[in-house]
């Protein structure tokens, strides 16, 4: 949430994304091998799709996770070995990490350019009863946001983002010391109401995406839905998107300081980690039909 890069993926876009992109999963292989069964699942708190749309998606997903497999998969690891080239030479700086995060973005990006027909499809095959529950939810959900990153006092705000924060780095390095966490303390300080300005962009993003699908049966729905999956940077608010630049250079400049100061055990650590990772995705069966 502290990323505006995890907002970009919504829905069918925002389930695939999150599956295959979360290297905190202990097993992604895992995760990886069973999409066809935990994206219905997770789409269902939102949509309440009856049988004949979840076979269709089921099949629609196994298409997708062969393409994603057979095209994007050697990417990821290429990038992990770069990364983990440049985490033994010492050299985690803001330029080489901005360059990881555009592989990302690219990745997330193709991933939308691929399933927007299949989002299409589903969206447009939805009853009027599916479409509250959609409105519902997304509502639900908004307000449960809300009461969790936005109402708490700022202070509290800054302090919780800063443990999330040091959860998922330590998730990495192990234990920070004191001087570590106090650097990400410097950092939440620093994206000041940046979870208020999340949760409104979010919320526009919503009511362009609600408005789509109330005109689904239309002909030129396919078009207008592609942008919101495609090109979400168009649906910013005009705050969010001047806050956006200097919270990717505060988080990039954040990772770097932070390897910076890590010790040798917690560059170990790091360096296991990241060849798990690789470890895991390499391990993939569907990945033989790739390699050369």
């Amino acid at each position: 949430m502290d990323n505006h890069l995890t907002g970009r993926g919504k829905l069918l876009l925002l389930s695939i994304a999150a599956l295959l992109l979360l290297s905190a999963c202990s097993r992604i292989n895992l995760a990886y091998r069973n999409l066809d069964i935990l994206i219905p699942w997770s789409l269902n708190d939102y949509l309440d799709m009856n049988s004949a749309q979840q076979a269709r998606l089921k099949a629609q997903l196994r298409e997708h996770q062969a393409w994603h497999c057979r095209s994007q998969l050697p990417i990821y690891l290429e990038g992990l070995e770069t990364l983990q080239r440049e985490v033994a030479e010492d050299r985690i700086e803001v330029a080489t990490l901005r360059a990881h995060q555009r592989k990302m973005r690219q990745a997330i990006e193709a991933i939308a350019v691929r399933i927007s027909p299949s989002a299409s499809e589903l969206l447009g095959s939805l009853d009027e009863r599916q479409v509250r529950r959609l409105q519902e939810t997304l509502a639900e959900k908004q307000r449960q946001l809300q009461e969790k990153f936005v109402e708490p006092e700022l202070p509290r705000q800054i302090r919780e983002r800063a443990e999330r924060m040091q959860e998922r780095v330590e998730h990495w390095t192990g234990r920070l010391d004191a001087a570590q966490r106090q650097r990400i303390l410097q950092w939440s300080h620093a994206l000041g109401e940046q979870n208020r300005r999340w949760l409104d962009n979010r919320r526009h993003w919503q009511a362009a995406l609600v408005e789509a699908v109330k005109r689904r049966h239309d002909a030129d729905f396919p078009t207008r839905l592609a942008p919101l999956l495609q090109e979400p940077e168009a649906f910013w608010t005009d705050a969010y998107r001047r806050s956006v630049p200097r919270t990717e250079q505060a988080t990039l400049e954040l990772i770097r300081d932070l390897y910076a100061m890590a010790s040798a055990a917690q560059r170990s650590r790091l360096s296991q980690r990241l060849q798990g990772l690789h470890d895991d995705l390499a391990s993939l069966d569907c990945l033989d039909e790739a390699r050369p």
